[in-house]
């Protein structure tokens, strides 16, 4: 039922009216609306989960493989157990003994950090001025580095042998990292998106200021774009420690401690080869490349957070 009433004011001039809502004209309120758990819908999560776990099993295998292998003695590494029949932890002991891992490691993470941060520095550089600066050939000029990327690493590596080779830096490790000073055609363009996602106007108020061109990249992109450079960092961080190609062309002539943990452990597979005069002592092969995949694995979690705010940052600007 609805009334309505008319109400007047201290002049006698009559007021609006208001229409007082009885309980009946309001109708019954909001339900809530409740989960039906349809058989299709029960069979549909569990399908899910064990395609989930199906794909996670897959993919933690060769792992929990090489944990099982560096257990085992000389006989037992290929026998394809997860659970060793004869736990022989002394390979942890004895690896350190008969490969120079720690020089490998050694030359291997000095390559990385160098190789990573210069190619985050200079590709950082060059992606600001993409997409900072305004100039007459830009969109053409950035269509070429893009177009860097098509050509296979096939297509450059002789060319760039012989530019080492005639600047007399073959047999050192100047090659796997010298080239990043010019930069990555790949991180120019990410690091470039991310960029072109900061207020420009921070950057025009600065130039009010009296700030530099160099002041606009170190004092204000650099902090804002910190994840994306350490996305850059890790991603050829990883690619220079699991580089094989490049140590085997400059490095593979030198002595065995100048070596890296992708070559080491490649001679190290030649040298306990049965066919070229080894006893297969592989377990120690295992617990070489064991050692050798925890350094990835602390980066990635201590860079995790930086990792995936990088990426939902590209997302949230499609």
């Amino acid at each position: 039922m609805t009334t309505t009433s008319a109400t007047t004011d201290t002049s006698g001039t009559p007021g609006p009216r208001v229409a007082a809502v009885g309980v009946d004209a309001i109708g019954p309120g909001p339900r809530k609306r409740r989960r039906n758990y349809r058989p299709t819908n029960i069979i549909g999560q569990v399908v899910l989960w064990v395609l989930l776990l199906g794909m996670t099993g897959l993919f933690l295998y060769p792992f929990v493989w090489l944990i099982a292998a560096s257990l085992k003695p000389r006989g037992q590494v290929f026998d394809n157990k997860l659970i060793p029949e004869t736990f022989r932890p002394e390979n942890y002991a004895e690896v350190w003994d008969r490969l120079p891992l720690l020089s490998w490691a050694g030359n291997s993470i000095l390559i990385a950090v160098l190789a990573a941060g210069l190619v985050t520095i200079s590709s950082s550089v060059v992606a600001f001025g993409f997409a900072y600066f305004r100039f007459p050939g830009r969109n053409f000029l950035f269509g070429i580095v893009l177009a860097t990327m098509m050509l296979p690493g096939a297509v450059t590596l002789v060319p760039q042998y012989l530019i080492w080779n005639e600047l007399g830096f073959v047999g050192t490790n100047v090659p796997l990292w010298g080239a990043n000073l010019f930069g990555s055609a790949f991180y120019i363009f990410l690091q470039r998106q991310f960029f072109l996602g900061l207020p420009r106007e921070i950057f025009e108020a600065a130039r009010v200021d009296g700030v530099g061109y160099f002041g606009l990249f170190w004092r204000m992109a650099l902090p804002l774009a910190i994840p994306s450079f350490i996305i850059v960092f890790i991603f050829e961080f990883q690619a220079s420690w699991n580089n094989l190609q490049g140590p085997l062309i400059y490095l593979n002539f030198g002595s065995v401690e100048q070596f890296t943990v992708p070559l080491g452990i490649s001679f190290a597979m030649t040298q306990f080869s049965p066919t070229a005069g080894g006893q297969g002592d592989y377990q120690l092969v295992m617990v070489a490349a064991l050692l050798v995949t925890l350094p990835m694995l602390i980066i990635f979690a201590f860079a995790q957070r930086y990792f995936i705010e990088g990426l939902a940052t590209q997302g949230r600007k499609g």
